[in-house]
């Protein structure tokens, strides 16, 4: 065993002339990299060709797999999915200008998370729709609902998706660019011929599967690529990392409470506004998009649920720390945008930014384990790529297509339509990644602004009858107008606020907030004089989904008043679960947090640091472990009384 060890260590060396040898030829793989390649290309278009057998047979089977997928597989997928090649460039940009502490910007979406697996899936599966726009011609009626729906199909669908697929094919220009020596249109031609093929040929049930495949590469690759950051001379292992002058002030979980510079943009505005106010992809409030795509797709209620717990946990508490690792050990090797371009002049200058810095590290890694961990890459990338696509090709078809241009197209009809708007849809995000994007942060913060406001409908429209098509409307428009004013007209100094002689509440900050209060100060009062929806569409909607509470008491009154029952209970006799669903989102975010900073206290325990209590980070680890655990089983106890409905339940509770 010990000499397997030490093999293992010797063959994870990193060559020595890897970056000249990059310089020299333009790529910096050798040719059992390429094989690995080649057979991990291989096995994933075999699974897109034995998916392709029953995903053409109809739109439901081509997006949304038969309605028939199980838990563990769709959380694995959600994963898969957000597990991007584009994320741990994100993350590398954050570590390197704000520290770890930067991570809070999309940490603070797991409380989004854990509202949508303990109210919103089983309402999401409940609904039966398609994709989650046609929620809106059940919740509303009448031509503003169309609209709404037709609308958002293409905002969504293709502005908004394309932005986010540009964003993902820019890291993948980056990978191309550093690790390959390609240039950034045939990154772009290469990738997008290969995932157009695999994701139209299966499906979402073939993403699904691959998604399976590919999150074992992808984990597998983040993980050891951790270990040979910390395994370059510059770094010397964890201690040596830890203790380098270059990482010290960027090692901190949390921001500085002690600097409101710090803590308020990075934590408090994240925390206390961003989780409900802001609609980003794959932590949209009320649950949406592919999240949505993948509870519709779920057997049943408990696999909905299942699934999205997993999702969360995977996502926030495990995936974080090897991207972290590798980002530090960056600032080392590369301490600056300098230093990177000067290691990778073939590499065009616009995109030499600081999200380069992870794939400028994955250049370490030796002949094999380097095309191993590229394939993990590529494997984010497809992954990532062939959700969005089945995704907004399914709004193009369902709510688009078939719902305003060619109502009675057959199913075959509908599924080719969906191949074509695939292919469409990553020429455009191409062309996104090629003109425009050059960071994933400034992608990042572009999503953030653009959904600024509008999150609070999706969370309330579930519960508060009064909300109607026009909040929606107004707040989408509203919530455009500013984010295009505020990132292409208003610089970020203009809207400097300097709070007090200690703290200035920056440009990027205000933009961020100015939008939320606009966009919901608007929308709230649309929705006030507004007229409601008919009573009909109301009625309709709260026999099917069966949201219960005190937002629809009115609707419930009036009904009995004439004599219709509309209230009905589920098979658990329980019509407002709302205060133990409550109980399971505190206790699921607990236990997601406290297993995140359990495994960052272990990362950290080579620091010989004495925290609070008298405890170094190794304790804190076991404790905060501890606490996790704890969680878990209260969290159980608590999911237990839920008593999702099965399939055959709920149809029959409908009838």
């Amino acid at each position: 065993m010990v000499n397997l060890l030490a093999s293992a260590a010797e063959a994870a060396k990193p060559t020595v002339d890897a970056v000249s040898k990059a310089v020299t030829t333009g790529s910096i793989l050798d040719p059992i990299d390429w094989v690995v390649i080649g057979i991990f290309f291989t096995i994933v278009l075999g699974i897109g060709i034995v998916a392709s057998r029953t995903a053409g047979k109809n739109t439901s089977e081509f997006f949304l797999g038969g309605r028939g997928m199980p838990w563990w597989l769709l959380g694995v997928s959600m994963v898969a999915c957000t597990f991007s090649c584009d994320t741990p460039n994100l993350v590398t940009d954050l570590v390197r200008k704000e520290g770890v502490a930067g991570n809070w910007k999309w940490w603070a979406f797991l409380i989004t998370g854990m509202v949508t697996v303990f109210i919103y899936a089983q309402l999401w599966r409940r609904s039966k729709v398609m994709t989650d726009l046609e929620f809106y011609e059940l919740r509303y009626s009448g031509k503003p609902a169309a609209f709404l729906r037709g609308f958002r199909s293409l905002y969504l669908g293709v502005l908004f998706n394309c932005l986010i697929m540009g964003s993902v094919t820019l890291a993948a220009i980056k990978i191309g660019g550093v690790m390959l020596g390609i240039p950034p249109f045939e990154t772009v031609l290469y990738a997008s011929i290969f995932v157009v093929i695999y994701a139209t040929l299966g499906g979402i049930k073939g993403v699904i599967w691959a998604d399976f495949f590919q999150y074992s590469i992808a984990m597998g690759g983040a993980v050891y690529a951790a270990y040979v950051a910390c395994s370059q001379p510059e770094v010397g292992g964890l201690s040596g990392l830890f203790s380098n002058p270059a990482v010290a002030d960027k090692l901190a979980i949390f921001p500085d409470f002690q600097d409101p510079n710090s803590w308020i943009p990075l934590l408090l505005i994240p925390v206390a506004v961003q989780w409900w106010a802001a609609w980003y992809p794959g932590a949209e409030p009320g649950g949406g998009g592919y999240v949505a795509q993948r509870m519709l797709a779920a057997k049943d209620e408990k696999n909905a649920i299942g699934a999205t717990l997993f999702f969360n946990f995977m996502h926030y508490a495990m995936r974080p720390w090897p991207w972290i690792i590798v980002a530090l050990a960056s600032l080392v090797v590369y301490p600056d945008i300098a230093s990177m371009k000067e290691a990778f002049p073939g590499v065009d200058p616009t995109y030499v930014q600081d999200d380069i810095a992870y794939p400028a590290m994955l250049s370490k890694l030796s002949p094999g384990f380097l095309g191993l961990v590229v394939a993990s890459l590529i494997a984010a990338y497809m992954s990532t790529i062939g959700t969005h696509l089945n995704w907004g090709s399914s709004y193009a078809v369902n709510d688009f297509y078939k719902r305003f241009v060619k109502p009675k197209a057959s199913e075959k009809e509908l599924v080719r339509v969906g191949r074509i708007c695939t292919v469409l849809l990553m020429l455009i995000s191409g062309t996104l990644a090629l003109t425009i994007l050059q960071n994933a942060k400034q992608a990042f913060d572009m999503l953030i602004l653009a959904g600024a406001g509008s999150g609070a409908i999706y969370l309330l429209r579930w519960f508060w009858w009064r909300i109607n098509a026009w909040s929606e409307i107004i707040a989408m428009f509203v919530t455009t107008i500013a984010a295009v004013m505020f990132s292409f007209v208003i610089e970020d100094k203009a809207l400097d606020w300097k709070v007090s002689e200690t703290f200035t509440l920056v440009g990027g900050s205000m933009k961020f907030l100015l939008t939320v209060g606009i966009t919901t100060v608007t929308w709230i009062v649309t929705t006030l004089v507004t007229k409601p929806e008919s009573t009909e569409t109301l009625r309709r909607f709260y026999k099917f989904c069966h949201p219960g509470g005190p937002g629809w008491r009115k609707v419930v009154k009036d009904a009995r008043a004439e004599g219709i029952e509309i209230d009905v209970k589920d098979y658990a006799g329980s019509a407002w679960k709302m205060p133990i669903q409550m109980l399971c989102i505190f206790f699921g975010a607990v236990a997601i947090y406290c297993s995140l900073f359990s495994v960052g206290c272990f990362v950290y325990s080579s620091r010989k640091l004495v925290l609070a209590g008298g405890l170094g980070y190794s304790g804190w680890g076991y404790i905060l472990g501890g606490i996790a655990l704890v969680s878990v089983f209260i969290l159980f106890k608590c999911f237990g009384k839920l008593g999702a409905e099965s399939n055959k339940e709920e149809d029959a509770a409908r009838e």
